[in-house]
């Protein structure tokens, strides 16, 4: 699958990324990915630790310049 769906989540504090994160991965298709970029710096520990949670899968993370950057593929299963 080479679209990637993109959502931002700069300036929001914790939980509010992951909350995003989930109502966007809910609403795509088994194997979909969405690039998230957040600036809350928990997010680093929190967006990993969901996607084991669910079976989703952090294909990369990047830092820089106050921003995170995530890519989460979706599991497989649907979860």
């Amino acid at each position: 699958m080479s679209d990637v769906v993109e959502l931002d989540a700069r300036r929001l504090l914790c939980p509010l990324p992951v909350i995003r994160l989930q109502n966007c991965i809910n609403q795509q298709a088994a194997g979909a990915r969405v690039r998230i970029t957040s600036t809350d710096p928990g997010s680093l520990n929190d967006i990993p630790t969901w996607c084991r949670l669910y079976g989703h899968s952090v294909l990369e993370i990047d830092e820089g310049d106050n921003e995170y950057v995530f890519l989460v593929e979706k599991a497989e299963d649907g979860s």
